[in-house]
């Protein structure tokens, strides 16, 4: 194994160790309600998971790419959720299919949200992963698996790289 660090986000590629997750993963259980109250995303990162995945916040510090499986960010469409994931340590969600709200506002607050078919049953928890979200490529470089997906549009790419939909829309209109 090579002595580059693990964590890594470059452009539209990111490499980490993934963490793996179910189906039917509702934004209910990703942050739960009570906690909708709290602004700081700092603050919702601390209960990310906390009554199904109590680990998770300590695993997902250092970054990593959360796998799961169908239905990704089913129930409520409160954007709280993929907040709640990406500062606490999520660099991009691959998942079997997403509810298509949280898809979009994971977009909007620039997660990489990617859908790739077969992806729950070729990783486990620990293994190191290669996401290119341009070329369509998801690599378990810990089993030597490589899968393919349908990349996504330009435009979507464009406002993950912009950081989100309002910093993309600030430099389309040059505003402050």
């Amino acid at each position: 194994m090579s002595h580059q660090r693990p964590r890594e986000r470059y452009g539209l590629m990111v490499r980490a160790p993934a963490l793996k997750v179910w189906d039917d993963v509702d934004t209910d259980l990703i942050i739960p309600g009570k906690y909708l109250v709290l602004t700081d995303p700092k603050e919702l990162a601390k209960h990310v998971f906390e009554n199904v995945y109590p680990e998770f916040r300590e695993k997902a510090s250092r970054g990593v790419v959360l796998v799961a499986g169908k239905n990704f960010g089913c129930g409520s469409s409160r954007e709280h959720a993929p907040i709640a994931l990406k500062h606490s340590g999520v660099l991009a969600v691959v998942a079997e299919s997403f509810a298509r709200i949280f898809y979009r506002n994971a977009i909007n607050i620039g997660l990489p949200a990617v859908e790739c078919r077969g992806v729950s049953r070729v990783v486990e928890d620990g293994d190191t992963v290669l996401l290119d979200v341009e070329a369509g490529v998801f690599r378990n470089l810990s089993r030597s698996i490589t899968l393919m997906f349908k990349p996504l549009p330009l435009v979507l790419r464009d406002i993950l790289r912009s950081g989100g939909l309002v910093p993309y829309l600030r430099r389309r209109l040059k505003v402050g």
